[in-house]
């Protein structure tokens, strides 16, 4: 009878009801099974929000980006990209994903995806691409929002290991101190975080080179498509 919280989370997803109101009414239902009196269910549930608030932090940026796009955010973005025509989609992503990996291996977080990709780098980078060929597919507009995509996670991924401070890195040196593997065994010092960012600096570096190069070929893929096509309609009036 204890797990019949988790059937009704079950349920309750599958029937595409408000997922709060779903969490919070199965885990009342759980306490109550378990013999627990309101007092102490609703306590339980304070306590497990405020130990856990900072992952619901997250949560308050995407009603915030969501208002900045209703107010012109993405259009003022598209407005700036418009006013630099020599600049191309690829040369974009790749500053992009410079810039990413160089703040967040200062320890600074720029968002994401839901922060930056969604509203500002993947319209900013169609628009590069509009501004320079005219209509695009739809097909080749969803691989520019995937190399923008990409962009993000390689200057993220490959970045935040150039932070000694970061969690990533933390993680490995516990991990391999848990493991028993030290810097020196003999007397059991555990690996130096900032020989871990050392280590990284040259992973870091070819990553980026490497998306470089992606966004170059996706540069050259679309000027061939739509250069031969625009060519093909001039010849053809």
């Amino acid at each position: 009878m204890q797990l019949i919280g988790i059937l009704m989370i079950i349920l309750g997803f599958a029937l595409k009801l408000d997922t709060i109101a779903v969490v919070v009414s199965a885990g009342v239902v759980t306490g109550l099974v378990a013999n627990m009196n309101i007092v102490e269910i609703l306590s339980t549930l304070g306590e497990a929000f405020v130990t856990n608030r900072t992952t619901c932090l997250f949560m308050l940026t995407l009603p915030v980006i969501g208002l900045c796009e209703r107010y012109g955010l993405k259009a003022k973005a598209i407005m700036l990209i418009e006013k630099a025509k020599g600049l191309s989609t690829g040369a974009l992503l790749s500053g992009y994903s410079f810039i990413r990996e160089i703040t967040i291996a200062a320890g600074v977080t720029l968002g994401g995806h839901p922060q930056f990709v969604r509203p500002l780098i993947s319209p900013m980078a169609e628009s590069a691409a509009i501004v320079k060929y005219g209509e695009l597919d739809e097909k080749d507009l969803d691989k520019i929002r995937a190399h923008s995509a990409l962009a993000d996670n390689i200057g993220n991924f490959f970045g935040q290991n150039l932070f000694m401070a970061n969690s990533g890195i933390l993680l490995i040196v516990t991990t391999l101190t848990s493991l028993g593997i030290y810097a020196d065994p003999s007397e059991k010092t555990p690996v130096d975080p900032m020989a871990l960012t050392k280590a990284a600096i040259p992973v870091a570096i070819i990553a980026f080179v490497l998306c470089v190069g992606k966004n170059i070929l996706l540069d050259k893929q679309l000027s061939k498509k739509y250069n031969s096509k625009n060519n093909d309609l001039g010849g053809n009036k």
